[in-house]
């Protein structure tokens, strides 16, 4: 058999083997149960372009009796290789092969033989013939060999993406617990579920994935509206999902700098000048003097002048992503050879479509250079072949435009047997678009990264093989040379490596199956963790002698945003009922029940599956995780098992981010409360601790309360900045209000009179009480030459004898 991960190509081929048994048959084809339908999945002998397929179709009674049968029924009837009436068969399962080809002949027939997995018929693999007669022993024979061999590849097939399944469940979890200890986005882990959801089940198809959170300040308390039905806010993701390369990029800088000593601040900008570009976001940082700096240029030459003033000023550029221009004065570029990227992409297209064909490319080679050189890279690698390339389609990173784009273009040439998606979001257009047209799997595609919506597509085999890029290796890889650079100099480093410049971190192509030209999606998934984990054990012991903080400048994402809405949940609705029962709940809307509820909103309209998982943390209801399809039963008990796993997860993650919320909401109420509280002690110091002038060179300071060794730090200030700028000659420190003067007071206040000496002022002491006086001579405490007077008149009587005939202006 082929080669190739492509299955339908091997059922086709099997299909056509089957067809040359004598006597040959001029059509043929596998056709698979896939739910309640049959789909043709590999059809030969119907012209060179196979005729749109059926959305919904059931098999006819066998010998031709008259009336379509179930599929159920048809398998049930079908134990080994019998023959059905063809164009009863062909108008249950395949109409357009008569309006296509003319009418069957008359008396023609479809021998039908039954494939089957673990003894479960899973369909058929059909060949016709000129007459109804039954085949036969060595046809039956040789035709039961083929259906064999199908059932053998869609068992393999089967196995591979049964462990791609779990190795992407696997990578869901991760992503969702990484969250779970830091400060969670609501709208990030919404995208995160949902897409990851889309990518581990496939078969319900889910339409819309929602958090539905209630507004409880705290568990447990039901926040009530109108009639006492709870609310709730609604966080729904939309059907086109974030780029996960970035965040890749991300979590390999940071995770370099964690070991090596360093903080990595990730920002975003456009290209261009001025605010938000990532011109701006340089300038800022070199003037700031960051020690180093990543970027992945939009324009590169834009940002060549912002190079030109990093080097003046000694601080490290690295370069990833995106080459700088020719000549360039980044000393260093880490990422991918795209060109080399798009000759892979190129040699397998050419082991796709041996026979040759018209092949067409999407991407953003108008934005982006990288998707450029792919596309460079493609057609040098198709050149002199039996491929015929297409100009290249152009758009931007938009998943919906894309698959507009992508269909527009297969229905103008419907002989376009390939396609080519140069950038992350272009494979999954190509791959929509097919499904539209009812070509899925027959149009080869080959896609670029790994996002969820490409991981569900291979799966399906819509997307034949995409070209991963290592993005968690660059950002791992710059950030350690940024640290070298700032340990030991950017020139010594640079001597050390390539006189290029330039870093190549690889490529993988991916396939759903083994292939000598490819790595299984299950192998890369596992694989890829497992580089994460050793990437983190290669870096340097020698960490930077103090803590720094690097600059990662990345590309603008495009906008997706999470729709956000305010929703009442009556209580006997679907949501309310699973919330209050803290069980899942799987319904159809169309019945009854689902009827009365009012709390779905027009998202779910025409759902015929609803699945509402609630949300529960320490004993208490959070919310729900609602999920809808438009299939119906599309939910079987071990899918809700996985969702229950989910909601498990994601209750965490929300719990852990009301508490990081309450956690940062009291932190700021506590700083808040501290700066308050300083500026009431300063305060209170400036009133307990005043100096009053009143008369020339006197001064009064009285004290309140309790003189401490702060208070007197504090007090002493004062008074020689009083006695400095009055020019002071006695000061009357008034000790009416003190609450208790003891050995810690009295030596407090000795040592004020002290330090106004040393300014030629006398200080008076006033105001001593008995019970004071009595207390100071029972613990033998020494007031020194302090002048002490029983009250302030006495007090000011004697500082006015004192001054009185003495010049009294300022010292000189």
């Amino acid at each position: 058999m082929l080669k190739v991960p492509d299955l339908l190509a091997v059922l086709q081929q099997i299909a056509r083997r089957a067809m040359a048994v004598p006597p040959r048959a001029p059509r043929g084809g596998v056709f698979l149960r896939e739910g309640e339908r049959l789909v043709a999945r590999a059809l030969a002998g119907f012209g060179a372009t196979p005729p749109p397929l059926p959305r919904r179709s059931a098999a006819v009674e066998p010998d031709g009796a008259r009336g379509p049968l179930t599929p159920e029924a048809a398998l049930e009837a079908a134990r080994g290789p019998r023959v059905v009436d063809a164009r009863a068969w062909y108008r249950a399962n395949l109409p357009s092969a008569i309006e296509l080809d003319g009418a069957v002949p008359e008396g023609a027939g479809v021998l039908i033989a039954p494939i089957s997995l673990g003894g479960e018929p899973v369909g058929y693999l059909a060949v016709e013939q000129p007459t109804l007669e039954p085949p036969d022993e060595d046809r039956r024979a040789l035709i039961e060999v083929f259906a064999d061999a199908a059932a053998d590849a869609l068992e393999r097939n089967r196995l591979y993406d049964d462990k791609a399944r779990s190795a992407q469940e696997i990578r869901l979890f991760e992503r969702m617990l990484n969250a779970v200890g830091t400060t969670v986005e609501l709208h990030h882990l919404i995208e995160t579920i949902a897409h990851g959801i889309r990518s581990v089940q496939l078969e319900p198809d889910w339409k819309t994935v929602e958090l539905w959170l209630l507004e409880d300040d705290a568990p447990g308390e039901r926040a009530a509206g109108a009639g006492g039905d709870r609310r709730a806010r609604v966080y729904r993701a939309p059907r086109s999902e974030p780029t996960t390369y970035w965040q890749n990029v991300h979590a390999g800088a940071a995770s370099a700098g964690r070991d090596l000593g360093l903080s990595v601040d990730f920002r975003t900008g456009g290209g261009g000048y001025g605010a938000g570009s990532q011109s701006e976001l340089l300038d800022d940082a070199i003037d700031r003097r960051v020690p180093g700096i990543v970027i992945a240029p939009c324009t590169p030459d834009i940002v060549e002048e912002g190079f030109r003033r990093a080097a003046e000023a000694d601080i490290p550029v690295v370069v990833i992503d995106t080459p700088p221009v020719p000549g360039s004065l980044a000393p260093l570029y880490i990422g991918t050879d795209n060109v080399a990227a798009g000759r892979m992409a190129g040699e397998m297209m050419l082991r796709l479509l041996p026979g040759g064909g018209v092949v067409a490319p999407l991407g953003p080679v108008e934005l982006a250079l990288n998707a450029r050189e792919r596309v460079e890279g493609f057609r040098a690698a198709t050149l002199g072949s039996n491929l015929t390339v297409l100009p290249t389609t152009a758009c931007d990173w938009d998943l919906a435009a894309g698959t507009r784009l992508a269909a527009a273009a297969l229905r103008a040439r419907p002989d376009i047997g390939g396609a080519f998606g140069a950038a992350a979001d272009n494979g999954p257009s190509w791959g929509l678009a097919t499904s539209q047209l009812g070509r899925r799997g027959d149009l080869k595609i080959i896609g670029f990264d790994l996002i969820a919506s490409t991981v569900a597509l291979l799966r399906q085999g819509t997307i034949h093989a995409t070209i991963v890029q290592r993005e968690y290796d660059m950002g791992f890889r710059a950030v350690e040379v940024i640290h070298r650079m700032m340990m030991r100099g950017i020139a010594p480093i640079l001597a050390e490596l390539p006189p290029s410049r330039v870093l190549h971190t690889g490529v993988d192509c991916v396939t759903l199956e083994r292939t000598p030209w490819s790595t299984p999606l299950a192998d890369y998934l596992t694989l890829d963790a497992a580089r994460r984990a050793a990437s983190g054990q290669d870096a340097r012991p020698l960490a930077a002698a103090h803590p720094a903080e690097i600059l990662l400048i990345g590309l603008s994402p495009p906008e997706r945003s999470v729709v956000e809405d305010q929703v009442a949940i009556p209580a006997r609705s679907p949501v309310g009922r699973a919330i209050e029962a803290g069980r899942p709940l799987v319904l159809d809307p169309a019945d009854g029940d689902g009827r009365a509820d009012a709390a779905l909103p027009p998202a779910h309209a025409g759902a015929r599956t609803v699945v509402v998982l609630p949300l529960q943390a320490r004993g208490s209801a959070l919310g729900a995780l609602v999920l809808s399809s438009d299939r119906r039963q599309a939910c079987g008990p071990g899918d809700v098992s996985f969702l229950v796993r989910v909601s498990g997860t994601a209750a965490v993650g929300i719990e852990n981010a009301r508490l990081f919320r309450r956690i940062s909401e009291r932190s700021a109420a506590l700083e808040r409360a501290g700066v308050q509280r300083e500026s009431m002690l300063q305060t209170i110091r400036a009133l307990s601790s005043p100096v009053v002038p009143i008369a020339e060179g006197i001064l009064v300071m009285p004290v309140i309360g309790v003189m401490d060794a702060q208070r007197s730090s504090h007090f002493i200030e004062s008074m020689l900045r009083a006695i400095d700028a009055q020019g002071a000659r006695i000061v009357l420190i008034d000790v009416t209000g003190m609450a208790v003067v003891d050995a810690a007071a009295a030596s407090q206040l000795v040592r004020a009179a002290q330090a106004a000496a040393l300014l030629g002022a006398e200080a008076v002491l006033v105001g001593l009480r008995p019970d004071a006086a009595q207390t100071m001579v029972d613990q033998g405490l020494d007031v020194g030459s302090m002048v002490t007077q029983p009250n302030l008149a006495r007090g000011f009587r004697y500082a006015l004898a004192r001054t009185r005939g003495r010049g009294v202006g300022r010292r000189g």
